[in-house]
């Protein structure tokens, strides 16, 4: 169950990244579950990971690669997290990095690391190594789509996006790929996200885009409220498009950024639209608050509210949970015969409470729907925020209930 139609797109290649995908067997027999990205010599990678303070021993290896070694391999395997599995799990994942080292003839240091799957089990290390070389021999620039479902656990669809602009009379190519579906809340959620680009980018600007872009949709989104453990969102840069280097002064800085923030979005809906039983693609939209923090404080205790997005669920306009939620936000001093709460184009509170032309039936057409905004203008300062959510359903339930059977 899923919110639209979900088709991958037609992935434009992107030069010097290629994607191979093998069947390591982790969690169940012949699945595809490992995936291997190569890079050119010379590209640059950034990156955000997740802030639980339990993150997995792969988080902790990418994190010190990526910092002390040019990267040339992202390794990727689904059905095992390697979290929770301590100093073991520091050594399964430097072992699974060492073996595609020797396989690719580079150094150790310059593979990045990632997991996602069931947390403190420890992690077949043979069973990676063993099916490594089938992914290397499978890497091609047009694999894209083939990696997307490699990196998948309960998503129920592979999930991607690319984009191809001009810059300077230079063509350039974004693909990125993304999973996630459940444990979803970052803080940089279980999610994983891939985005790679052949546009030729200055290490600062690399990492200044990767947090700024992945802070507005990655970590925008939530499912259920849960940080996970492996949260990972990496920015490629081959530098093969055959333009010069984009510095923050490049006047192409500002197209070649929107075209990325497409990517990053789409990636990061896609996962909202494929949450754990959804039925629903919500956007929570809070507008005219003092600060950033309070109109995501309001956000997102909307957006976490058991309450409000099992009404979701059933399509029932029952405004009132909104209006709580709203209330228990910790706002200080609110005004509440100033703000006003819309779901769609219909107005559900204004002066106080109910809004005077609200009718239930302009609520339920609007419920009705699949897409659904709900709206707070705070009336109390100049800064809006959105933060995308879906539904609880009985499946969601299901799903997690019988995540390890």
């Amino acid at each position: 169950m899923a919110v639209g139609p979900g088709t991958l797109p037609t992935f434009f290649p992107v030069a010097g990244v290629k994607l191979g995908i093998g069947s390591a067997g982790i969690k169940k027999p012949g699945r595809k579950d490992l995936v291997v990205i190569e890079l050119a010599p010379g590209s640059r990678v950034a990156g955000i990971f997740t802030r639980n303070q339990f993150c997995a021993a792969p988080v902790h290896i990418a994190r010190r690669h990526l910092a002390s070694d040019a990267p040339r391999y992202l390794l990727i395997n689904t059905g095992n997290a390697n979290a929770g599995t301590g100093a073991q799990g520091m050594k399964d994942a430097q072992a699974c990095c060492q073996a595609l080292a020797d396989l690719a003839g580079v150094a150790a240091g310059a593979i990045l690391p990632f997991s996602t799957g069931v947390i403190g089990e420890p992690l077949p290390v043979s069973k990676i190594a063993d099916a490594l070389p089938q992914a290397l021999a499978d890497v091609s620039e047009s694999h894209w789509a083939e990696a997307a479902t490699g990196i998948m656990t309960t998503d129920t669809r592979p999930k991607g996006a690319t984009r191809q602009i001009q810059l300077d009379g230079h063509r350039v190519s974004i693909s990125g790929i993304s999973k996630g579906a459940g444990m979803i809340r970052p803080n940089m959620a279980t999610m994983l996200g891939f985005i790679a680009t052949d546009a030729h980018i200055a290490p600062e600007v690399l990492s200044s885009l990767a947090s700024e872009l992945g802070e507005k949709s990655f970590n925008r989104i939530t499912i259920d409220g849960d940080t996970s453990t492996n949260d990972a969102c990496m920015l490629i840069a081959s530098g093969q498009y055959g333009g010069p280097e984009i510095n923050f002064d490049s006047p192409c800085l500002p197209e070649l950024r929107a075209a990325l923030q497409e990517v990053f979005l789409e990636l990061a809906h896609a996962i909202v639209r494929d949450g754990e039983g959804a039925t629903k693609f919500v956007t929570i939209e809070v507008s005219r608050a003092r600060s950033v923090q309070e109109a995501l404080d309001v956000a997102y205790t909307v957006a976490h509210s058991p309450l409000v997005k099992t009404a979701l669920f059933a399509s029932d306009p029952n405004w009132g949970r909104i209006l709580a939620a709203v209330g228990r936000a910790g706002v200080e001093e609110l005004d509440l015969d100033a703000l006003e709460i819309w779901l769609g184009d219909v107005c559900l509170v204004r002066n106080g409470g109910r809004a005077e032309d609200y009718s239930e039936s302009r609520g339920q057409a609007v419920m009705d729907g699949e897409e659904i905004t709900i709206h707070i203008d705070l009336r109390r300062g100049e800064v809006m925020e959105r933060v995308w959510t879906c539904d609880f359903s009985h499946d969601y339930v299901t799903i997690n209930a019988e995540y390890r059977t």
